[in-house]
């Protein structure tokens, strides 16, 4: 690596935060970085910009007009940069990133300048046996219009039964390595006859999902949400499917294999837990509902524990709601953070569980809240929403813009259905309307469709620190609010070290930049339009001045750290 050049790549799930930084010397003749990728057994290609030097971008620009430069010729003027390959196979991706320079006396003539190599896997993360993916989360993307011709993912008025052929390629690409790890687990359920499954449920109607799961007959146990807002006839038109599947599953099942309940509000764990005999052994949790939206429309994460400890964990929660779920506050899988790292197999992260609902919504969210205030560096963040729920958690993330000591980043959505990214050092975050991009698209975009209504950012995860020693994320299926904490039966992750905070925390770039992008462009005019600035323009000074965001994005984004768990 050049000493004038420094160059980090963090994992995420099946995509890379590529960070730059230069000396300070070097600064005033930057230009950007030139970025090629080599896939595993796969010839280099250069990555590409949408923006350049001598082709001005504005709301007006139409989608024949729109160009796509190697970075080489239009360098990426930001010290980070989202790369997301189209394939991910396994085995190591190279990224090799070049200074470009201003030629001397030029404003935009370009050469090279240092160079600086890094190599990684980007296929599941390398964790052993625990495994994270995420769902794609564009729907509403140039991306999805381009290759599916923003194709509907169901037809008019589905039942639970209808053939999901013909949207099998989109529901592959959206749902993305979330889904597969999802059916993973069920097909393989479904194939040994010695195997069964526990599931707990709250949206419910993937038709595969919901036929896989009837070829096990009385292999499945179901505890399904029954709250009011999963009661036929009320809210979505998708409820009606919701009873079909009720209706499917017990008709397999059992009724003895089959209950409906949701607590004080809801039955809001969307768990399975795969069991041979009465032992438990596998099990996946996360902030994906078992459904069309949670799989193809949302931005959702799930997990894989293959480990009998954890699954025993999760197996005594389902066995406490199933025979006495009005007592699960006051028992004892509800009464602290169960410390069981590692289990009886050696590679596993470093994680604690809780289990809602507590008595106390403090035994499960003051650690969260208190690690949230003592960050050192950063905080992102995607949660669902945090403008109406209350709690220690939420105050300490709404308190964020006005902590300029740190980095912090992220997206909620709100139940209008409005975007929020919440910039570092920005006391008055914008709320973007979800609405224009499928009825307000800017001209650079092509139409987009919005999946439906409802929320699109679902996760439900806090990263603190995420490039040191001490990063935590917390993950799961809670809210992180007091009330669900309180009321609601869900299951709340901390994750510790760096390879599962890194992975959560390029989810959050990731989003956090597909969201500005748009908002920048619906901004760009002709007096003001999107391009790549000239050597006059100074571009870099806000990455130098330590009172700014982009100081800190720098610090804290490129420094070189262990890749592996």
């Amino acid at each position: 690596m050049s000493a004038q050049l420094r160059f980090s790549v963090h994992r995420g799930d099946g995509a890379a935060l590529l960070a730059f930084d230069v000396d300070g010397s070097l600064a005033p003749e930057l230009a950007g970085f030139a970025v090629e990728c080599e896939p595993p057994g796969a010839a280099a290609y250069p990555i590409l910009n949408r923006l350049s030097f001598g082709h001005a971008v504005t709301a007006d620009t139409t989608p024949s007009e729109r160009r796509w430069t190697p970075t080489t010729e239009a360098p990426i003027q930001k010290f980070h940069w989202i790369h997301y390959p189209k394939d991910v196979p396994a085995g190591t991706f190279t990224y090799r990133a070049t200074a470009m320079l201003f030629a001397a006396g030029s404003e935009s003539e370009l050469v090279a300048g240092p160079t600086a190599e890094f190599s990684l896997e980007l296929r599941d993360g390398g964790y052993g046996d625990f495994k994270l993916g995420f769902t794609r989360g564009y729907i509403s993307s140039q991306a999805y219009a381009e290759r599916f011709e923003n194709a509907a993912i169901e037809p008019d008025s589905p039942t639970i039964g209808f053939d999901t052929a013909p949207y099998e390629d989109q529901y592959r690409w959206l749902g993305a390595h979330a889904r597969k790890l999802l059916f993973e687990l069920i097909d393989e359920t479904v194939a040994d006859p010695q195997l069964s499954l526990d599931v707990f449920a709250y949206d419910f109607d993937e038709p595969d999902v919901i036929t896989k799961l009837a070829e096990l007959g009385p292999r499945l146990r179901l505890y399904l949400d029954n709250s009011s807002s999963h009661v036929a006839g009320k809210g979505s038109s998708r409820q009606p499917r919701e009873v079909e599947a009720l209706e499917k599953i017990t008709a397999s099942a059992g009724a003895d294999n089959v209950k409906v309940g949701h607590f004080s509000r809801y039955a809001h764990d969307k768990i399975l837990i795969q069991k041979r005999g009465e032992d438990a052994i596998k099990v996946l949790s996360g902030s994906a509902n078992f459904s069309v939206r949670g799989l193809y429309v949302q931005s959702n994460n799930v997990f894989v524990f293959d480990d009998p400890t954890v699954a025993a964990l999760y197996e005594q929660a389902f066995t406490q709601a199933w025979t006495d779920a009005s007592g699960f506050g006051k028992s004892s899988i509800a009464a602290q953070w169960f410390p069981e790292p590692h289990g009886t197999k050696p590679k596993l992260p470093d994680f604690q569980v809780s289990f809602a609902p507590h008595s106390d919504p403090e035994v499960s969210l003051r650690p969260v809240a208190d690690a949230i205030k003592e960050a050192k560096s950063s905080v992102l963040f995607s949660i669902m929403e945090i403008g109406t729920g209350s709690g220690a958690v939420l105050d300490a993330v709404r308190a964020l813009p006005d902590r300029s000591e740190i980095y912090a980043f992220g997206t909620t959505q709100r139940l209008d259905g409005s975007l929020k990214v919440t910039s570092p050092g920005t006391s008055s975050p914008v709320f973007i309307p979800f609405e224009y991009l499928h009825s307000k698209v800017p001209k650079p975009f092509r139409v987009e469709i919005s999946g439906g209504s409802g929320q699109v950012i679902h996760h439900k995860f806090v990263v603190v620190d995420f490039t040191g020693p001490d990063a935590v994320v917390f993950a799961g299926s809670s809210n992180l609010a007091a009330g669900g904490e309180h009321e609601n039966g869900d299951n709340l992750l901390a994750f510790r070290g760096p390879a599962v905070a890194s992975t959560y925390a390029v989810e959050a770039i990731r989003l956090v930049d597909h969201y500005r992008f748009r908002e920048a462009m619906l901004e760009a005019t002709e007096d003001a339009p999107l391009q790549l600035a000239t050597r006059s323009a100074n571009w870099t000074a806000p990455y130098f001045d330590t009172s700014t965001p982009k100081y800190r994005e720098r610090m804290l984004f490129a420094p070189a750290r262990p890749e592996t768990p």
